[in-house]
């Protein structure tokens, strides 16, 4: 496996998504993931959009590091042990609790361990109910602010809980679908 396509894994990203966020074509990224030496600005945008030092990239073949050997291992064991019905199952976890923000962040975590899917998309799963658990309170607090009356504010209340429900939903059918989250961060929380 090279290099890259070990990180893009890693990121938990498709040769599409990593082509649409460096700017690099997916054609491109076939060559190098084949093993094609990534040069220059090629070299630079993906490093960048990897988060990684561009030396990761370089397809050294007789000098492997025991940290590029560390990140292979990991992606070919995150690989073998995701299990998409359990992530689902950590995903819609956070159903039980829309009411008790804390708990919609504590249960998938809790079940993260247990069911050992410590993996990208689990990862995702958490930070993504971490976000919406610190935005809620702050859209709230905005809504009071406003004044328009405790029927508005009713309402702010239900569409808020709401907005999560769809999320997780929306985010559940798109792992049976396409083996990934439809909503997700651009990081990670954990």
């Amino acid at each position: 496996m090279s290099k890259l396509k070990a990180l893009r894994e890693q990121k938990n990203l498709t040769q599409e998504e990593l082509s649409e966020r460096s700017k690099i074509s997916v054609r491109t990224i076939q060559r190098i993931e084949s093993g094609t030496q990534p040069k220059g600005h090629t070299l630079r945008a993906l490093a960048q959009t990897l988060e990684i030092e561009e030396s990761l990239l370089l397809q050294e073949e007789a000098i492997i590091s025991h940290e590029d050997h560390e990140v292979k291992t990991e992606v070919a064991e995150e690989s073998e042990t995701v299990n998409y019905s359990l992530i689902k199952m950590i995903n819609l976890s956070s159903l039980l609790f829309v009411v008790a923000p804390p708990l919609n962040i504590l249960a998938p975590f809790l079940l993260m361990f247990i069911t050992k899917q410590r993996n990208g998309l689990t990862k995702q799963i958490i930070s993504l109910q971490m976000f919406w658990t610190a935005m809620a309170p702050i859209v709230f607090m905005i809504g009071i602010f406003l004044k328009l009356g405790k029927e508005f504010t009713l309402i702010l209340m239900i569409l808020i809980a709401l907005s999560n429900v769809f999320m997780i939903l929306r985010n559940a059918a798109e792992i049976d679908r396409k083996k990934k989250l439809y909503f997700k961060l651009k990081f990670s929380m954990l």
